[in-house]
């Protein structure tokens, strides 16, 4: 091989080699920021791993609400209609926040599942709410009007067969004359 392309060759590999590094550093720093939203639904079934910076949606349950005795200190339930998640939160809420509000907690999850919130958003407005947060209550009311449907189905199949039981004549033990 003549030296010139020898050179070249060299040149180019470096090159290739320096720009699959630099892919791959982009690569591994960006998934490191990555804050992924999740339903309460997805933290109580255990998709998270405790540690894992997440966001997290859903309405604030009424009276859930707790302060501690500093004023800093709050600890809240959100829910997506299917189940609730107790969220933690040391700092000042948004002017926003209030019971029955669509939220944004930003933070991470602990080992009872348990969202230590570092960040707090409220929706600006009645109309508004994240998409991601809309998407999420629907398919969880979807999914408990469901639920309550099968349930209601399957408690009317029970008493229906209980009454049909109970009208079918019983054999006497007395003897009839």
């Amino acid at each position: 091989m003549h030296p010139k392309r020898k050179n070249r060759l060299i040149l180019i590999l470096f090159m290739v080699i320096g720009l699959g590094a630099a892919v791959g550093l982009m690569m591994f720093s960006l998934s490191q920021n990555i804050d992924l939203f999740m339903t309460p639904t997805q933290i109580a079934n255990g998709e998270v791993r405790p540690g894992q910076t997440i966001r997290a949606g859903g309405l604030v349950v009424e009276g859930s609400v707790m302060r501690s005795n500093d004023g800093l200190n709050v600890s809240f339930a959100i829910t997506d209609g299917a189940v609730n998640v107790t969220v933690e939160y040391e700092g000042i809420l948004p002017d926003l926040f209030r019971e029955g509000q669509g939220i944004v907690a930003m933070g991470k999850v602990d080992s009872r599942k348990v969202m230590i919130a570092s960040e707090v958003l409220a929706k600006h407005d009645e109309e508004y709410m994240p998409p991601e947060v809309q998407y999420a209550l629907d398919t969880a009311h979807k999914d408990g009007v469901e639920n309550l449907k099968k349930n209601a189905a399957e408690k009317a199949q029970g008493i229906q067969s209980e009454t049909s039981q109970e009208s079918k004549p019983q054999p006497s033990t007395e003897k009839q004359y």
